[in-house]
């Protein structure tokens, strides 16, 4: 009797501590938002004041090289004291804390998963404003990293058997099914691809998600100070020779009036150069759109791999497309 209780004990104390270990692990339900859609959490004081101000000057920064200006978010104010429950698993939250020791801290599945919690605190104002000029950059990269990472997951949904581009590119490449292969070759010369999305931009206009995936030569981009022009002849000979238009002799090339702009970046754990611009439709109908550039340089097979998305969406804002692209381009992995 007396063995059968001590083993008794025993085997409850196990299922005790057990059940404590359990209890430390939280149960996050999944988090929810829209891509590009970030939530703010401070009082109304704050946000119709001088704070509120210098989060908007942040968040709403003007995305370089749309047709009109578009803000990298949109922001949704929500006062401090309703921050409850089903609010709280919002993807992207940034939250204000005055009255609290100045500090800047970024963390992740706080309150639901994927999730990505900013938290600037200040004794004043003054405090909270600064930190905010002072981490601008990385509460940006911090919010963008994460909607992208959320849009590849959403396209990793429906993806399209890009088989035929790993064979002839030797690249994976991951886009939904809603795309589809419009133009290919496969010449000793030329390797490239034209992949399309249709879509209705507006109650009067069609509109269409572009992706081109080419290579040259590694000695085709020099990086001197003339790298962008070098960037723009590349791609406008491709325009040219792969994309016309629905009047004979029209093509797409970069539109002269605006200047596009470059700049280094990584990919695939590759240096890339990033270029964003403007296209229009030469010698043809009139049409026009924003473009993201990327030239992968790929030393180990002695090329750059070039990645470019365009958007054709008349009368409608164009971010969550280009967006959209940035993703797919950025989901690239070459042998």
């Amino acid at each position: 009797m007396r063995n059968f209780l001590l083993t008794a004990l025993a085997i409850a104390l196990l299922v005790s501590c057990g059940d404590k270990k359990s209890s430390n692990d939280r149960i996050l339900f999944d988090s929810s938002g829209n891509v590009n859609h970030i939530s703010v959490v401070v009082s109304n004081e704050l946000w119709n004041g001088s704070v509120g101000e210098a989060i908007r000057g942040v968040l709403t920064t003007p995305i370089y090289g749309l047709p009109q200006d578009e803000p990298m978010f949109s922001i949704n104010q929500i006062p401090t004291k309703v921050f409850s429950d089903f609010i709280t698993r919002n993807r992207t939250i940034l939250k204000i804390e005055l009255g609290k020791e100045s500090g800047f801290k970024v963390a992740e599945n706080v309150y639901a998963q994927p999730q990505k919690v900013i938290v600037v605190s200040g004794k004043t104002k003054d405090d909270v404003i600064g930190l905010l000029k002072e981490n601008s950059e990385k509460i940006l990269e911090e919010f963008k990293n994460e909607e992208l990472k959320e849009q590849q997951r959403r396209i990793g949904k429906s993806l399209y058997n890009a088989d035929i581009i790993q064979e002839r590119l030797g690249l994976n490449i991951k886009f939904q099914t809603a795309y589809r292969i419009v133009k290919t070759t496969a010449t000793k010369e030329d390797k490239f691809f034209w992949i399309k999305k249709e879509f209705k931009a507006s109650s009067n206009f069609s509109g269409d998600l572009n992706i081109l995936l080419y290579q040259v030569p590694l000695s085709a981009i020099n990086r001197d100070s003339t790298i962008v022009s070098q960037v723009i002849k590349m791609r406008d000979s491709i325009g040219k020779k792969f994309i016309q238009g629905a009047i004979e002799g029209s093509y797409m090339a970069t539109e002269d009036a605006y200047t596009p702009f470059n700049s280094e970046t990584i990919l695939d754990n590759k240096p890339a150069l990033e270029t964003r611009g403007l296209w229009d439709l030469k010698e043809g109908a009139i049409m026009a759109g924003p473009f993201i550039n990327y030239a992968i340089e790929d030393k180990i097979n002695n090329r750059w791999v070039i990645a470019e998305g365009f958007v054709f969406a008349p009368s409608v804002e164009k971010r969550d497309y280009m967006f959209e692209l940035e993703a797919i381009i950025k989901s690239i992995k070459i042998n």
